[in-house]
């Protein structure tokens, strides 16, 4: 995608960049934004560790990438089995809930063991692009799809299509393209009429900072709402479609998201508005049926919720409390919406109910 003219990937190895005779890679800091476009560079597992632990990349297949570039990175320092094995213990303890990140890992450690120690650098380099190459097919893949689905729902109105969706998975969740944005993005560019209703998302606000950022980007019509004006707009009308990303989806069909999908589907469910998640297989976990049983839920930083940041009147960045001193505060960083709510699942395959997930990838395995 593009960012003021110029085309960025949300992760890339540095071209040329060497630190201590080691490659970099070069990160978008998601926690500037919308305010500051600023990229960083990364020159070890600590620092990747760091970068998804405090969202400078978040998006469940933007950290699956960025692990495996952590491997990389690992593999630059010290390509010895317990060395790589314990940059994957690191990694993968950074944020439990996102199941690319353990399957980019695994990926990693695979390739990487299976290989004499003197070529696993090199390998492991390749690989991590590798992995970032099929991401980005992927997701244009699934804004074909839901290309393919939006269209004769656009030709049915006489007014724009409007498209709810919440937290950010777009391409910045992403190596490039998006999940949820994919098909709007695919839709936009096509000439279908649209606009996006962008749900704020607290804690973090990831819809109001980054979805709403790179929508403007690519100039896709869209309005910022608090995250409990969805119910109402559904109930009068002005939602014809919900599209989320997903965390982790099990083999049942139920999607684990940025916390308050699940209240969005309820509404959805009730007003019969179709409910979709968009999901790379990778975000499938086959090995989970019981959505709210199995899937860990990460638990937060209480900060999260008793600050918000944002740009002052003066242009300086400022940080203020905006519950009580002596509150207490929770913050789930997700929840389950079950099967029974969702429309469809939208995959790089295809368009499925929740239920069928396991016919669909086994029928359009080549």
């Amino acid at each position: 995608m593009k960012v003021a003219g110029e085309h960025y990937r949300t992760i890339w190895p540095e071209a040329g960049g060497q630190v201590n005779g080691s490659q970099m890679v070069a990160i978008i800091d998601q926690t500037q934004l919308p305010h500051r476009f600023q990229t960083l560079r990364v020159d070890n597992v600590a620092g990747m560790v760091n970068a998804i632990k405090t969202m400078q990349v978040r998006g469940a297949p933007l950290i699956g990438a960025a692990a495996a570039y952590g491997m990389a990175l690992a593999a630059n320092a010290d390509a010895g089995e317990p060395a790589l094995k314990q940059a994957a213990h690191e990694l993968l303890t950074s944020r439990p809930t996102a199941v690319n990140l353990a399957w980019a890992v695994d990926r990693m450690l695979q390739v990487l063991l299976a290989l004499p120690e003197s070529e696993r650098s090199a390998s492991a380099w390749r690989e991590a692009a590798a992995i970032c190459d099929e991401d980005v097919a992927i997701n244009q893949a699934i804004g074909q799809h839901g290309l393919a689905m939006l269209r004769p729902m656009a030709e049915t109105l006489k007014r724009p299509l409007n498209i709810l969706t919440h937290c950010n998975a777009g391409w910045l969740a992403t190596v490039d393209w998006g999940t949820a944005l994919s098909p709007i993005y695919a839709a936009h560019d096509a000439g279908l009429p649209l606009h996006v209703w962008v749900d704020e998302t607290r804690p973090r606000n990831q819809g109001a900072s980054l979805t709403a950022w790179e929508l403007q980007q690519h100039g896709v019509p869209h309005t910022v709402i608090s995250d409990n004006a969805g119910g109402h707009l559904m109930q009068h009308g002005q939602v014809d479609c919900v599209i989320v990303g997903a965390d982790r989806v099990t083999a049942s069909g139920d999607v684990c998201n940025k916390i308050g999908t699940y209240l969005k589907a309820l509404a959805a469910f009730d007003n019969r508005v179709p409910f979709y998640a968009a999901v790379p297989t990778p975000t499938i976990d086959w090995s989970m049926t019981d959505g709210l049983r199995e899937i860990p839920i990460e638990e937060r930083d209480a900060d999260e919720v008793a600050y918000m940041t944002g740009m002052a009147a003066d242009g300086s960045m400022q940080t203020v409390r905006v519950i009580p001193a002596g509150s207490a505060a929770a913050n789930p960083a997700f929840d389950v919406t079950p099967a029974r709510l969702m429309t469809g699942i939208i995959t790089e395959r295809g368009i499925c109910p929740p239920g069928e997930l396991q016919r669909m990838i086994k029928e359009s395995n080549p």
